[in-house]
């Protein structure tokens, strides 16, 4: 799998959601729990060229988190009225994986979220 790290078109602007993983076979249902380890990896280490690590690191702090989080929001919502599912599934991806880094920065896990979906059953 593509480094979190590095956008579709190979710069460091944007991660994929379908990330990266320890083992390239990792089944679809375990791709959230790795990219959660890398993003949480990333937030330990702060590699330098990490897209993930200055997110941790921003100037701005939580806010460019948040913000990223508005703008894929936005781009999602216009994906859908458009009936774009290219899109609507890549900006998608996009705001998953910036919900996760806003919840690493919280100290929330998917844990915290799975437990929160499973109590609304």
């Amino acid at each position: 799998m593509s480094d979190p790290d590095a956008g579709a078109d190979g710069s460091d602007d944007a991660p994929d959601a379908e990330d990266e993983a320890e083992d390239p076979e990792v089944p679809p249902e375990a791709v959230l729990d790795e990219l959660f380890a890398t993003i949480e990896s990333r937030k330990a280490e702060l590699p330098e060229g990490s897209y993930t690590a200055s997110l941790f690191t921003h100037e701005k702090g939580e806010n460019a988190v948040l913000e990223k989080i508005g703008e894929e929001s936005t781009e999602a919502i216009l994906a859908a009225k458009d009936d774009d599912l290219d899109e609507l599934t890549s900006e998608s991806a996009d705001l998953v994986y910036h919900l996760l880094v806003l919840f690493a920065m919280k100290d929330l896990d998917l844990d915290d979220l799975r437990e929160e979906l499973r109590d609304r059953f």
